[in-house]
């Protein structure tokens, strides 16, 4: 889950909601500046389905300690830790799934998820706040997670449906890194972040070589990207979530009710070109 404050509450947008959004940024990816992703309908699946296997969980926000929906918000930009309020078990089986959801329809976009999910836990996570007792069930995850990778780029390599390029290591990192740009911008859009971030990895420039691209709000929900990678020079998206009011919840309980009686609610955003950003 995510969520935005409101002066009621807080705004809950789902994780698969939130990756049909990065999936958005992905369709529209690459003009004459910036190269789009190679082979682009399984790099643009991959990033639509990055979070599937959040569907379930989903469905029953839980409460924090402090009793906010539990859920990525303002505060965790720059941030993951994600060992700190979830049940290790639970959460790497949510991680697997993700993957698995996708394996047997994509398995080339299999593999970009869980690129994405290893570099979460490896490099990403604030292993800080993990139990010194869930540490060798994390490593056991993620040396299945890189053998299951190895699987699915056999399967790829077998099924005549790629070229050499598509199966070089260094492409499978490109688009593993627009994977976590367009989920990266998404995060941000969906929690309205205020300040000016980057997309986290330089990203591949149509004549060779990368640029690093920074986000700015300029308004509620309102972002501009400087220089500009997109193919047409403005996009508009909806979000759609859900708005409870209150905001800390003295039970899970308490929070489901809310949830629960809550409608679907569709926000507007916008993503535009810097007036800056060289075309």
């Amino acid at each position: 889950m995510l969520r935005a404050r409101t002066p009621q509450g807080w705004f809950l947008i789902t994780h698969p909601e939130h990756a049909r959004l990065a999936g958005v940024f992905a369709a529209a990816w690459g003009n004459e500046r910036f190269r789009r992703p190679f082979p682009h309908p399984n790099t643009v699946q991959a990033v639509c389905r990055h979070d599937d296997g959040w569907a379930t969980r989903d469905l029953s926000p839980k409460p924090t300690r402090e009793g906010r929906p539990s859920a990525f918000g303002i505060d965790l930009v720059g941030k993951y830790s994600a060992f700190e309020e979830i049940d290790l078990d639970d959460y790497l089986g949510v991680r697997g799934r993700a993957m698995e959801a996708v394996a047997a329809e994509d398995p080339y976009a299999a593999i970009l998820i869980s690129m994405h999910t290893c570099n979460l836990l490896s490099e990403r996570a604030d292993h800080s706040t993990l139990r010194p007792v869930d540490r060798p069930k994390l490593e056991a995850f993620l040396i299945r997670q890189e053998h299951r990778q190895g699987e699915l780029r056999e399967a790829c390599a077998r099924s005549g449906s790629f070229t050499a390029t598509d199966l070089m290591v260094s492409t499978w990192v490109e688009n593993f890194r627009l994977l976590q740009a367009c989920d990266n911008l998404s995060l941000l859009s969906c929690v309205d972040y205020p300040g000016t971030a980057n997309l986290l990895h330089p990203l591949p420039l149509s004549g060779g070589g990368t640029s690093e691209i920074t986000v700015t709000r300029v308004a509620e929900r309102t972002f501009r990207l400087d220089p500009w990678p997109m193919q047409e020079s403005l996009i508009e998206a909806t979000l759609t979530g859900r708005h409870i009011t209150g905001e800390r919840f003295a039970s899970e309980s308490e929070l489901a009710a809310a949830y629960a009686a809550a409608p679907p609610e569709s926000l507007t955003l916008r993503i535009e070109r810097s007036p800056q950003s060289v075309p």
